[in-house]
């Protein structure tokens, strides 16, 4: 496996370098840079902007900032950030690991209802669950991810006045949060990440639910499905070890791409949500032109890929034996 992982991180290096000229170059391209606001003020001198630019680099042509940037990349140095005047790996890396825990989240309720609803589709087909589940989540596949949030927001508000239930809309942590014992903490993060993560599960439930239940009743109808009824296995053996094992690889193998998808599908959710995700952090440096915040955003992306990928290609071995890594 490890040589397999090995043969994949080779191929990568070429698209990772073409990719990352043309993010350096697109970036580049923009017109104005960071110090642009300070050029339009009169209260700076021009001394004074010559100066901040040297520092920061930007008085250099556009290939020796990039490959100052990845020779500072590959000694696991992302650059400056203008607007934190820190280090950008310390800034970013704690947003990316709040997006993931959304995203991670997410996966648990989207899998978790997708699954047994794509299966009771198949094997009750156009039962009243069947069609009514269909009906439902075919709506909210028509809205809008950040409509949908606003909606989720509106009911939340409306269960609380009901109720008195108090369920978190913004944020990723209350107030009293550092004074809680470690599974308070926990339990107040996951009620914070509850109400985004169910509204991205249930954006993507509707299609992946159709998709699964055409594919298990494809394999229901197979001769190796006849064979294994007629010998006598048991139903639920039939289905779930049998048809949905074979029915969900092309899904496992999709998963390359589900990572850098939801990180970038979870923008206007963090954003309706004020979760300190990636998104906001992102949108903050795109208005301000900082620089190599921007290029380590641009790049996650494709790193997510890598390991979407390596993942998947490990997931499809387990679900069919018939794969080798050889």
């Amino acid at each position: 496996m490890l040589i397999f992982l090995l043969r994949r991180l080779l191929n990568l290096l070429p698209t990772f370098l073409i990719a990352s000229i043309m993010v350096f170059v697109i970036i580049y391209l923009a017109p104005g840079d960071f110090l642009t606001p300070a050029r339009l003020n009169p209260g700076i001198s021009a001394q004074q902007i010559e100066n901040l630019s040297r520092s920061f680099g930007l008085d250099k042509p556009w290939y020796v900032q990039y490959f100052n940037w990845l020779n500072n990349m590959l000694h696991g140095n992302l650059g400056l950030s203008f607007s934190y005047q820190q280090p950008v790996l310390d800034v970013a890396w704690p947003r990316v690991l709040n997006s993931l825990k959304l995203v991670l989240v997410n996966l648990v309720l989207f899998y978790g209802i997708s699954i047994p609803l794509g299966v009771y589709g198949a094997v009750r087909q156009y039962s009243l669950g069947d069609r009514v589940s269909g009906v439902f989540f075919y709506v909210l596949l028509g809205f809008p991810s950040f409509f949908l949030a606003l909606l989720t927001i509106f009911g939340i508000l409306r269960l609380r006045q009901l109720t008195g239930w108090h369920i978190p809309l913004g944020g990723m942590t209350s107030d009293n949060h550092d004074t809680l014992s470690f599974l308070g903490r926990t339990w107040d993060t996951l009620q914070h990440l509850l109400a985004p993560a169910l509204v991205l599960a249930i954006i993507n439930v509707a299609g992946f639910t159709r998709v699964l239940r055409g594919q298990m009743l494809e394999n229901l109808r197979s001769d190796y499905i006849r064979t294994a009824r007629s010998k006598g296995v048991p139903e639920r053996s039939v289905i779930y070890r049998h048809t949905l094992r074979n029915a969900i690889i092309p899904f496992v193998a999709d998963v390359g791409n589900i990572l850098p998808g939801l990180i970038g599908g979870a923008g206007f959710v963090e954003v309706v949500f004020s979760y300190p995700g990636i998104t906001p952090m992102l949108l903050d440096s795109l208005a301000s032109q900082d620089f190599y915040l921007i290029a380590a955003f641009s790049i996650l992306p494709m790193i997510l890929l890598f390991i979407g990928n390596a993942l998947s290609d490990i997931l499809l071995t387990l679900v069919d034996p018939r794969i080798r890594f050889s």
